[in-house]
């Protein structure tokens, strides 16, 4: 099985990678890849394991963190994990069909 390629604009060959995963214990819910991601992918959630010892933590605040919504809508454009300040974005390019 192959992975599915294409051509740039400019015909460079291009392999997008689609979302796989999103590492929420990284994830520090700045909401930058929800403001990017033009398909709405992720949303944005209250965090439910919150460590108090965390840097961010202020138990006056709400802690949020990022979750994948709708993986299927993901076009492999890559802009989440540009702007990601945590890296907390994982992909895989997709199997073409046999």
């Amino acid at each position: 099985m192959s992975t599915i390629k294409g051509l740039t604009r400019g015909g460079e060959s291009w392999e997008p990678s689609f979302i796989k995963a999103l590492d929420s214990d990284s994830c520090i819910g700045c909401g930058r890849c929800y403001k990017v991601c033009s398909r709405d992918v992720f949303n944005l959630v209250e965090k439910e394991d919150i460590d108090e010892d965390d840097d961010y933590y202020d138990e006056d605040e709400m802690m949020m963190t990022m979750v994948i919504e709708d993986e299927l809508d993901c076009i492999g454009c890559g802009s989440c994990a540009k702007v990601c300040p945590k890296n907390c974005h994982s992909f895989e390019p997709v199997v073409a069909p046999a």
